[in-house]
């Protein structure tokens, strides 16, 4: 395994293993325990998933001391408050049933980042989160949380893909000892990906699929990435991408992939933020 130090010195995992919508409690816990034998470290869930308390069964099942994992946790929007966040992360810390938990994000741009964003900061400096961080911030995002508050974020996660690269947000974060992670990094099976002819042949060369190609290339660009599948081989086929190294111009060519192409809304648009508010009833 690979590690990336955040801007705190604690060291991280670069490839991770993600549970997004994976909402039925005995099928997330299976494949999170499929997860850990295959090698797996850092696993990635969410308040809005429904499926904390599975991911942390499985932990614990899995007999290996709770220090060896990085577990990410997400606050939602509906918590977006100094108080909400508080009792939202005690809430899950019970369904994780552990003491602390190693990342915790805010999970959309919206609502009172600022109230949530100063209870997390309370919590990091009582040990019950060892980092605190953000997803889908664009940079301006990230500035202005981090101008007005006392803990800069850790990592932003985001989707990040070879077909939606962001070399620019990358390197403004970076510039600002923010880590990078991707969420989306199998661009969630869209665009023909496993298909593609550019990654099939660079696959083939190295006896690998597409999406350890894509895996790959995360790793190579400095950028802590998560897949997801409930497929026991294709959960180790994600995780084998550590015996090839792509070269320049096999980077070279996945790069000319890049079209700028989101998988769900363009943050930048107002639209997505009044579809966000709308999970809540709130309108403009």
């Amino acid at each position: 395994m690979k590690y990336v130090m955040l801007n705190n010195g604690i060291e991280m995992p670069m490839v991770g293993f993600g549970v997004f919508q994976i909402p039925d409690m005995e099928e997330c816990q299976k494949v999170v325990e499929e997860a850990i034998r295959v090698g797996y470290r850092l696993f990635d869930t969410a308040q809005v998933y429904g499926n904390e308390e599975a991911v942390g069964k499985a932990i614990k099942a899995s007999g290996i001391p709770r220090e060896e994992f990085f577990i990410t946790t997400k606050l939602w929007i509906s918590d977006f408050s100094y108080e909400g966040a508080k009792s939202a992360f005690k809430d899950s810390l019970k369904k994780l049933d552990m003491e602390y938990v190693d990342l915790y994000l805010l999970h959309q741009p919206v609502g009172d980042v600022f109230g949530a964003w100063r209870a997390m900061e309370e919590l990091y400096k009582e040990g019950k989160i060892k980092a605190i961080g953000v997803s889908n911030f664009l940079p301006e995002q990230l500035a202005n949380l981090s101008i007005f508050n006392e803990v800069t974020p850790a990592l932003n996660q985001i989707e990040l893909h070879v077909f939606n690269q962001r070399q620019t947000d990358q390197d403004y974060f970076t510039s600002k000892g923010v880590v990078t992670e991707s969420w989306g990094a199998l661009a969630a099976g869209k665009f023909d990906v496993f298909t593609n002819p550019v990654l099939t042949e660079i696959g083939e060369k190295y006896g690998k699929t597409t999406s350890q190609v894509m895996l790959r290339w995360h790793l190579q660009r400095g950028l802590v990435s998560l897949a997801k599948s409930v497929t026991p081989t294709r959960i180790k086929q994600n995780f084998d991408i550590f015996d090839f190294e792509l070269n320049d111009k096999d980077m070279d060519k996945i790069s000319a992939l890049n079209t700028d192409t989101t998988l769900f809304e363009d943050y930048r648009s107002p639209v997505s933020v009044e579809i966000l508010g709308s999970f809540l009833g709130k309108s403009f």
